[in-house]
């Protein structure tokens, strides 16, 4: 049985970053990383879509401590892939991966103040458990079950599992589904298939913008690179930040502004109205990023078309809507959501006893009321993932250290009474389909304070780099 001081579990685009500010901000602190799969790169090594790219820019996404160089701000998934394994290359953090480790189960002992970890393949010890592996089931998506599905004489398809010798060029292809992967898959599928329809039952929002970042390219032409890669940085999180809280604060002309975007786009052909007036005001849901209006120049040759309805049943050559009009189809891609997860599915036990996650609230977005050493890294849904995952790695560190100087053997977060009878909301709080299937197994978080998950990187910069450690809700125990 191997005894690290700290367990990083997921080698993706958090893990690595964990596994950089571990090496940097707690050096003294032994580490290694588990990966259940085969190669490093979580999200971006899972997802083999056609068109799969990020819908934020890569100057965020990116690594802090490594700038990104590439052109294209929105860059696509084998790029991003590169990415991460040259990171995890030139800082070592590749000799630290054990691949095909699934963690099954996680158990507590206050009394030997140890985690003790089983995988698949083995058994380790640690004092501190990092979990970093988000929350998408790497298993399986959301699959609905059409009526009629069986009787499609063509393919059906799920983006999370693509076939490597699917083939659609020529073929009358119908992506269902309206959100990101929707929107990526349609243009990038309608370069080469008969004709590609977007099926939705109903729209999201959708905004435009350009691949590359002509302001950070001309920073990058005049400026140092570590200076470019952090005047870039602070632009693109002030302009981020900014949007989201005018958004939120002003939610009608957010939505007759997005809504205009879009109208100058779309040809004559496809009105506005029904298919991209959304039923949601904007960020209630993720927005749906399309760079350099890929989608909407899909839309404009006629390589493309969107429909708006519902499917009454599948027949063996097509779909036939609610509306009595039958789409045919060759492919069909159902692009129907993502199944989400707490933990990695991991169990977990505190000094025997069993720990429903969902009962648990989420101490400054990352540890678990009454679970001791234990973070999870999840990162903002308004925002570039990394901007808060990184943020959280920073905190553990600072929390080992601190751990370290006081002798101190663990810590658990505690919450109040008060909390247990305020209305419960997810630690993810969006309307999105795959959020509310979830609600029931994800964690919860607070009303005020640090039990609160406020998706605002100005202020958890203040709290998680420079605020205090000790805090009446974070309560310190010595060894036994």
């Amino acid at each position: 049985m191997e005894h690290l001081d700290v367990l990083v579990v997921g080698a993706g685009l958090s893990g690595i970053g964990a596994a950089y500010r571990l090496q940097t901000q707690a050096p003294h602190r032994s580490y290694a990383v588990l990966e259940a799969r085969e190669g490093l790169g979580g999200t971006w090594d899972l997802f083999r879509y056609p068109g799969i790219r990020s819908d934020s820019d890569m100057f965020t996404l990116g690594f802090p401590f490594h700038p990104w160089k590439a052109a294209k701000a929105i860059a696509d998934g084998p790029s991003i892939l590169e990415y991460l394994h040259e990171t995890a290359a030139k800082y070592g953090i590749d000799r630290h991966i054990r691949f095909g480790q699934r963690v099954l189960r996680a158990s507590w002992s206050s009394g030997d103040a140890l985690w003790t970890v089983e995988t698949n393949a083995g058994t380790y010890t640690c004092s501190f458990l990092y979990v970093c592996s988000g929350y998408y089931d790497y298993d399986r998506g959301h699959v609905v079950d059409f009526p009629g599905i069986g009787e499609f004489e063509g393919e059906v398809v799920h983006p999370q599992h693509w076939p490597d010798d699917l083939d659609h060029a020529g073929k009358q292809v119908v992506v269902v589904g309206s959100g990101a992967t929707a929107v990526t898959l349609v243009p990038a599928m309608a370069d080469s298939a008969a004709h590609v329809t977007m099926l939705q039952r109903s729209p999201s929002y959708i905004a435009s913008r350009p691949a590359r970042d002509k302001v950070s390219d001309r920073l990058r032409a005049v400026l140092p690179e570590g200076l470019a890669h952090r005047v870039i940085r602070g632009k693109n999180v002030a302009f981020s930040t900014l949007v989201y809280s005018a958004f939120r604060r002003w939610p009608g002309p957010a939505s007759r502004l997005l809504r205009k975007g879009i109208a100058k786009e779309l040809p004559d052909s496809i009105p506005l109205d029904p298919h991209f007036r959304p039923r949601y005001l904007p960020w209630d849901q993720r927005l749906c990023l399309v760079p350099d209006a890929d989608l909407f120049r899909s839309l404009r040759d006629g390589t493309a078309s969107v429909v708006t309805d519902e499917i009454d049943t599948f027949t063996p050559t097509g779909i036939r809507l609610r509306s009595g009009t039958e789409l045919p189809a060759d492919v069909v891609v159902t692009a129907t959501g993502l199944r989400m997860v707490a933990l990695g599915k991991i169990e977990l036990t505190v000094d025997g006893r069993s720990v429903d996650v969902h009962d648990t609230f989420v101490y400054k977005g990352m540890m678990l009321s009454g679970v001791p050493n234990l973070a999870w890294c999840i990162g903002y849904t308004n925002n570039s993932w990394t901007l808060r995952s990184d943020l959280t790695s920073q905190y553990v560190c600072r929390l080992l250290n601190h751990l370290g100087r006081t002798g101190a053997a663990y810590c658990v977060p505690e919450v109040d009474a008060a909390e247990y009878s305020a209305p419960a909301r997810p630690v993810v709080d969006l309307s999105s389909g795959y959020i509310r299937r979830a609600a029931a197994i994800l964690p919860r978080q607070g009303s005020y304070g640090p039990w609160r998950l406020r998706q605002n990187y100005p202020r958890d910069l203040a709290v998680l780099r420079f605020g205090r450690i000790t805090d009446p809700d974070l309560h310190f125990h010595p060894a036994a």
